[in-house]
């Protein structure tokens, strides 16, 4: 099963993908953070078969929620409402700096993040 990765920002969107069989991640896209956001999501999800959702969840250094983290949640609800296909939340910080790290800065580095924090997710469940 495909799994869709999302690094939320409030500027930009980083998404990544896995193979077919959901066990290699690799960067996607970065779309902008604007009012249709939601419907270009929702729209990959159908193209692509997309079977489950992974959210980097957005703390602080103190395991708080910080200024995205209620924005987050509200897309995750979204997306459960939306689409009804399970979403999770998985650890993200650093993930930027590891993909910045990893390639340089791109035009890419929020999807190569995504892939990241997708990538966890996979490795946390086998």
């Amino acid at each position: 099963m495909r799994k869709l990765g999302i690094d939320y920002g409030t500027k930009k969107v980083g998404l990544a993908m896995t193979d077919e069989s959901g066990s290699m991640a690799f960067p996607h896209s970065v779309i902008p953070t604007t009012p249709d956001l939601l419907k270009k999501i929702v729209a990959l999800i159908d193209k692509e078969k997309i079977g489950e959702i992974v959210i980097g969840h957005s703390l602080d250094r103190n395991g708080k929620p910080n200024a995205v983290h209620a924005a987050v949640e509200g897309l995750m609800l979204d997306l459960t409402l939306e689409t009804g296909l399970p979403v999770h939340l998985q650890p993200e910080q650093y993930t930027t700096q590891a993909a910045i790290q990893l390639q340089g800065k791109t035009a890419m580095t929020d999807a190569a993040a995504a892939a990241l924090i997708l990538d966890s997710f996979i490795t946390k469940k086998k």
